[in-house]
């Protein structure tokens, strides 16, 4: 046994130690600068639910939640045990969701220092008092040195991501990514939650001075962190939340941001956040100055910041408030036929919901030359252990409850595709989500997309009315009618992996006359 069990050090410890053990360096600004070697994103195939009694029926087992045997899971457990045993290693006590009627109280064993002030700074650090009596209801065993044998452990490759919901356990080994831990313990809320009545969203939060609060969904690329980050309002969560009887709450106590190409300029709160205690991965510092280059994403292009939501000024803690007013979903389409804002009925919003569409663009991914459609179910497919429809329908009824206004923006192309158009102006996206916010938007008149049926507002204050219908944008109408329905048939043949939804959710997407 190790002589050497680190307890819930603070963050001066944490970087002394990770200093100490080599694990990475001080950046110019202060904040901790590790690499992860050739794990810089989640590894998803690597992914597994133990495939156990009691909660069998529950999953929805596919692509996304692959079964593992609880043999290979005790197996691989027991090794993973006796290798960190050991080892000197850092233990965190402390809980998931800021509302305390629904928060999960967790361990997080970690092999490296640096990990263990990555999730001291992510998840909701407990109080003295707090720390006295906490029982973990769920361990997280983050072991990036211990690598799986496919052979013997059953699993896809070195890597593994594993979760018990027996044993509530997860075993983490093979990637140095801290992200899946994060994204680990996301995928174990989604499943508890709805047992409780709570919806998991995957989703960033912020509330204005009176209170209203608003989400905001989108996969990466569409704007979500930098549009939710108004200084006008104040930040509840950048990623995480649930939606109970009470209103939204924050799951996380940090903000783990995308890091590419950020700009004190476009987004100062982020930039202002990078500091002391803040955990960089891979961002790639001036080997003399150790000065960030944020444009430079040699290491990869999923540059991240791992800071508490305190370091965000205005943020609000414990990071809770009401129920929604208004619900935003982010897309930024390069086929440059969707409206830059369009209204939705509650069955629309629960068709866009299921879809989560947005585009990847060429040269994002190896492989891709040009624009492609991509769908993430309810804008997070890869955390959603229950079947997608009952996420839908949840959302479906908290919309109903609650009257909620919900809009798509689409923060992508205009006057043409990715390559032909140009991209929306920030400023404009900016002032109609201000609108649909502030409830002037609901003044407007709506006319009805043709093929997506989508209700687009004739006037918004502050934007061009002639880009508020795309159509009118692009020279060639041909050319924009022709992309409206490709993109209108991806829409409806992703669809159709949904069989059993309610014909009123169907109806509510695209369609041809």
């Amino acid at each position: 046994m190790s002589q050497k069990i680190h307890y819930n050090l603070q963050v001066p410890e944490l970087v002394e130690m990770a200093l100490r053990r080599g694990e990475g360096i001080l950046s110019s600004t202060g904040a901790f600068s590790v690499r992860t070697g050739k794990y810089t994103g989640r590894s998803p195939f690597d992914k597994f639910i133990v495939d156990e009694p009691s909660i069998r029926k529950h999953i929805h087992w596919g692509d996304v939640n692959r079964p593992i045997s609880s043999e290979k899971f005790a197996k691989l457990f027991a090794e993973v045990k006796n290798y960190i045993e050991e080892k000197e290693h850092f233990v965190f006590d402390g809980f998931v969701g800021a509302d305390k009627k629904y928060r999960l109280p967790i361990r997080v064993i970690n092999e490296f220092a640096w990990q263990n002030l990555f999730v001291h700074q992510l998840f909701v650090r407990p109080t003295e008092d707090e720390l006295t009596d906490h029982e973990p209801e769920f361990t997280v065993y983050g072991v990036p040195g211990f690598k799986a044998d496919p052979q013997i452990h059953g699993t896809n490759s070195e890597a593994f991501i594993i979760c018990s919901f027996e044993e509530r356990v997860i075993l983490i080994g093979g990637t140095h990514y801290a992200g899946e831990m994060k994204k680990s313990l996301f995928s174990v809320m989604n499943y508890y939650l709805p047992f409780k009545e709570v919806l998991p969203m995957h989703c960033s939060a912020n509330v204005g001075k009176d209170g209203d609060v608003a989400l905001f969904f989108g996969l990466s690329g569409t704007g979500k962190t930098t549009l939710s980050a108004d200084p006008q309002r104040n930040l509840i969560g950048d990623d995480e939340h649930g939606w109970s009887k009470d209103g939204v709450f924050n799951f996380e106590g940090g903000c783990y941001a995308k890091c590419i190409d950020l700009s004190q300029e476009k987004e100062p709160q982020i930039w202002d956040a990078i500091r002391f205690g803040t955990v960089i991965e891979n961002v790639v510092l001036d080997p003399k100055t150790r000065v960030p280059d944020y444009s430079d994403g040699s290491l990869t292009e999923n540059t991240r910041a791992a800071y508490p939501i305190h370091y965000i000024d205005g943020a609000v803690i414990p990071s809770v408030g009401g129920h929604p007013k208004v619900i935003v979903f982010l897309t930024a389409d390069a086929f440059g036929v969707l409206p830059p804002i369009a209204k939705l009925t509650k069955e629309q919003a629960m068709y866009h919901f299921l879809s989560g569409y947005t585009s990847k663009l060429a040269g994002t991914e190896r492989g891709i030359t040009e624009p492609s459609a991509t769908f993430s179910t309810c804008f997070g497919a890869p955390f959603l252990p229950l079947a997608p429809h009952v996420y839908a329908e949840m959302l479906g009824e908290k919309i109903d409850k609650h009257q909620t206004r919900v809009y798509l923006v689409n923060t992508g192309w205009q006057g043409g595709p990715y390559g032909v158009g140009q991209r929306i102006k920030l400023q404009y996206t900016r002032a109609m989500i201000t609108a649909a916010l502030n409830g002037s938007l609901e003044e407007a008149n709506f006319t009805p997309d043709p093929i997506f049926g989508l209700n687009m507002p004739e006037r918004v204050e502050g934007v061009p009315s002639e880009i508020l219908n795309p159509r009118n944008t692009w020279e060639d109408k041909d050319a924009y009618d022709q992309n409206a329905r490709e993109l209108a048939l991806s829409f409806i043949k992703n669809f159709e992996k949904f069989p059993g939804i309610a014909s009123n959710i169907k109806d509510a997407g695209p369609a041809f006359k």
